[in-house]
């Protein structure tokens, strides 16, 4: 079965169709990056009315700060324990509902909707429910014996901030799980269970290397995710704190740039950020190239 093709009539109907969204993008987007790659090459008075070009000096600044540093290695954590513990725990509910036969669709709009909360949301239940005063898990922990204050706890705070934003990312993942292990012919696994092979034995050496493209996929965008699109549960949660533990790269630029009123730093950040995410994107669109080609 062939598609029509659609054909228009005036040649300039698909560019007049195009130009809001267009113009969304130069004007949220493209413009906003532009003005910060100029705001990071100068220095600029808190209230704007001075501005000085400076060329790279806020960037050598950036990395001679301890706690830029410091922000690099809490972010490279943060990012990687993130992706680590959503990824395994939406790849152990996909495991689980792939099995049920009939009810999997329940199973899965019931796990799907944590995805519809806001990240401040999220940081706010999160924030609750470890609240040492009011939170029921300090109260449970203190019956074991365990003292839990993320608000002095640098550690604490950092493991709850990883929690909050790995419970919002189970859903994302677990629906790209699902997917993937519905594709695995189901043959394959009869074979190596005709052939003596245990449950473990045919996931890890037939279902997870065939899930390998989604789970690659998913790496990227959780580690994007991570680093760039939880700004609001760490400032709902910790705002950063405590001594800077939870001050993660995206919300050092929200920091020193708008409480700080350091712009010309907080542009440099955002710069380091945004080529950040032009690497993880392209490496992204070159595995894809790649499994299209194959």
């Amino acid at each position: 079965m062939q598609t029509k093709r659609t054909i228009f009539p005036n040649k300039l109907l698909p560019y007049f169709l195009l130009l809001p969204q267009l113009a969304v993008t130069l004007i949220f987007f493209i413009w906003p990056a532009l003005q910060a790659v100029k705001s990071s090459f100068e220095r600029e008075d808190p209230f704007g009315f001075r501005t000085t070009f400076i060329w790279f000096e806020n960037y050598t600044r950036l990395f001679a700060d301890p706690n830029y540093v410091n922000s690099l290695s809490r972010t490279a954590v943060f990012a990687v324990s993130v992706t680590i513990l959503s990824m395994c725990v939406s790849l152990l509910l996909a495991v689980a509902v792939n099995r049920v036969l009939r009810t999997n669709r329940v199973y899965t709009t019931l796990l799907v909707w944590p995805y519809a909360v806001a990240p401040v949301v999220v940081g706010i239940l999160w924030w609750f429910i470890f609240n040492p005063t009011i939170g029921i898990l300090p109260y449970m922990m203190r019956g074991l014996g365990i003292a839990w204050n993320p608000r002095v706890n640098g550690d604490q705070a950092m493991i709850l901030v990883i929690i909050a934003a790995s419970w919002k990312q189970i859903s994302y993942n677990f629906l790209f799980f699902v997917a993937g292990l519905q594709s695995v012919p189901q043959s394959l696994t009869e074979a190596a269970a005709i052939d003596g092979a245990g449950p473990f034995k045919r996931f890890f050496t037939i279902v997870l290397p065939l899930l390998s493209p989604t789970t690659f996929f998913l790496l990227i965008v959780n580690i994007n995710y991570a680093m760039f699109d939880t700004f609001g549960i760490i400032d709902a949660t910790t705002s950063g704190g405590p001594n800077q533990a939870t001050n993660t790269l995206v919300y050092k630029v929200y920091a020193d740039g708008f409480l700080g009123l350091n712009i010309g730093s907080s542009a440099a950040q955002s710069v380091i950020l945004m080529l950040i995410v032009i690497a993880l994107t392209a490496i992204q669109f070159r595995f894809i190239e790649r499994r299209v080609q194959y």
